[in-house]
């Protein structure tokens, strides 16, 4: 599973222009009134004005021989979340390790490197190494009936977790985050979890879908 691109909501747009295009310098794909989107290597993300948006989660792929280096890029540009005075995150079971920050959205943005991808590259870090879209977080009200609904989807299989709290569904290439946002908050500041509304275009085994998610509602077509 791939995220090919990734639509959300922004309270502070110019804001958002400001940190991804100026300081992060990622390539803008398309802007016009009420709407910016940026370009990876991989996948498209794009934030859309609303004044009423509240926080997400997602995560971005990056080169997997640079973690260290990357730490050392964002410390120039943000202010690193850590977990147990960590800010570098290590997890043994994906064979990953991340890091975490915040956007101006207050969004917990992750850059994780995953050791199993064919992600490298020489040199120093910059944005070049920041490949695709990794994770969108679901937070929700109704973890089983949404579990089951995403496990129904083909070619989105679980990936990691259980049936109560947690679980990712997808591939390395490509995640939902899923979580009882009534029993879990976002790793690692905990911040408060929010049914954020957003849109992404998937594609799994050569075929593509949109998966929509608003009002705590989820659903998904095919093209």
């Amino acid at each position: 599973m791939k995220i090919r691109e990734l639509i959300l909501q922004s309270q502070k747009l110019k804001k958002i222009e400001t940190f991804y295009g100026e300081l992060f310098g990622l390539k803008i794909f398309k802007k016009s009134a009420g709407e910016i989107s940026f370009l990876l290597e991989n996948s498209k993300v794009k934030f859309v004005q609303n004044s009423n948006a509240t926080p997400y989660h997602f995560a971005l792929t990056i080169s997997h021989n640079k973690t260290k280096k990357a730490l050392e890029w964002l410390k120039k540009r943000v202010e690193v979340l850590k977990n147990e005075e960590k800010n570098i995150v290590d997890f043994p079971a994906w064979n990953a390790e991340s890091i975490y920050f915040h956007d101006p959205d207050q969004n917990i943005v992750e850059f994780i490197a995953r050791k199993n991808l064919d992600f490298s590259s020489p040199g120093e870090f910059s944005s070049k190494d920041i490949f695709e879209i990794s994770e969108i977080g679901i937070a929700t009200d109704n973890f089983t009936s949404k579990l089951n609904q995403i496990t129904s989807i083909p070619n989105v299989p679980k990936f990691f977790g259980g049936d109560e709290v947690f679980c990712a569904l997808g591939s390395e290439r490509g995640l939902f985050i899923l979580i009882d946002k009534n029993k879990k908050d976002w790793f690692p500041s905990q911040d408060k979890a929010h049914s954020s509304p957003f849109t992404a275009i998937i594609e799994a085994k050569n075929k593509k879908f949109q998966v929509q998610f608003e009002n705590d509602i989820l659903n998904y077509a095919y093209f």
